[in-house]
């Protein structure tokens, strides 16, 4: 992300209101007409559920009306039919997080009707709280405003931010300096970055484009458009597709050919939505991101959203180390070969290799 020191919120809440919004609208639109004073009885508008909780959806149907059929669905797929107004139950356990929004298509008295209801699913797990061990230390260049952050090959991937001085770089870990750079157009604030095969993908913060590069040249080979996501943050790739953050709590699953946003997953604990996600790696089936402005990074499973475990990397960058351009903790890469996990953050003069561990109650 774009300033350490300016906080900025873009909280993904904002759709779900307009969405709700439009649900009522179309409910109340439904009933002014009246064709029906059908609802719901169950769930309540906005109720919580944890993941893995069965959901139970129940149809408030008044005296007289007779209720012939009802289509129910999810998010816009069809979860099941009943042949009358009886409660319909789905599971959860297989489901991603965040707000889902329940549909009943119901026919009765020779009236169709369809009604919608929000929820919200939560996280069924307590995030394991991890500390670390420093294994050793590299150098870092301090005038990098780090944004993206990988290992291959031996080298390091690097993508730096601000506007004026953003670079794309590959980075020589024994000293820290640059093997190749290219410096970014000063219109742009250069993020996120990821490799796949020959091909190096960039995001720039709020211009909704991101760059295409030739892996060994830095030539640039193309650009591609954001769609719906808000802004360009974080970057990795999982084998089969781009994921992306973009300052919210939502993970965005890019198709790794076309960079079109596919799909999406809410990230979410056990106390509620997760924010300010940057940095991203994935690493062995999980989903690592720093929080922006804070010194954890989340440990995600990328089927649910769930965070599964915090790393706590509080004091990594000693104090004594600091300096008045120091900025926050941002920088994940992995070394798949040799199973090694590096961190580091913007603008320190240090990259670290670290071990990480449950912290002993």
């Amino acid at each position: 992300m774009h300033s350490g020191l300016t906080f900025k919120t873009t909280n993904s809440n904002s759709f779900y209101v307009i969405l709700l919004g439009l649900a009522m609208g179309v409910l109340f639109s439904c009933k002014q007409q009246g064709s029906t004073a059908i609802g719901f009885k169950l769930p309540e508008q906005g109720k919580d559920f944890t993941l893995g909780q069965d959901v139970k959806v129940s149809l408030d149907i008044p005296k007289g009306e007779e209720v012939t059929g009802a289509t129910y669905l999810l998010d816009g797929k069809q979860l099941g039919t009943k042949a009358n107004g009886d409660d319909f139950s789905f599971p959860t356990k297989d489901l991603s997080l965040g707000y889902k929004l329940i549909t009943a298509i119901v026919k009765h008295s020779g009236a169709t009707d369809t009604l919608t209801v929000n929820i919200v699913l939560k996280s069924d797990l307590k995030p394991v709280d991890y500390t670390y061990q420093v294994i050793k230390t590299y150098p870092h260049d301090t005038t990098s405003y780090t944004q993206g952050l990988e290992y291959h090959g031996g080298r390091f991937l690097e993508s730096t931010g601000e506007y004026g001085s953003s670079t794309l770089r590959w980075v020589d870990p024994a000293t820290g300096k640059a093997l190749k750079k290219i410096g970014i157009d000063k219109q742009y604030f250069g993020e996120g970055s990821t490799l796949i095969g020959d091909k190096i993908y960039m995001l720039t913060w709020q211009n909704n484009l991101g760059f295409i590069f030739d892996a060994t040249t830095f030539k640039q080979l193309g650009t591609f458009p954001y769609q719906n996501s808000r802004e360009g943050w974080g970057l990795t790739y999982d084998g089969t597709q781009v994921l992306k953050s973009d300052g919210t709590n939502r993970i965005w699953f890019l198709n790794k050919e076309t960079m079109k946003e596919e799909r999406f997953i809410d990230v979410f604990d056990d106390k509620g939505q997760v924010d300010q996600l940057n940095e991203l790696e994935y690493i062995d089936g999980k989903l690592y991101a720093n929080i922006y402005l804070t010194n954890k990074i989340a440990i995600i499973d990328p089927k649910t959203g769930a965070v599964t475990a915090y790393i706590d990397a509080t004091g990594l960058l000693p104090q004594k180390d600091k300096f008045e351009n120091t900025d926050v903790l941002n920088g994940i890469a992995w070394d798949a070969a040799g199973k090694r996990l590096f961190v580091t953050g913007k603008k320190w003069d240090k990259l670290f290799e670290i071990s990480i561990a449950p912290v002993k109650k």
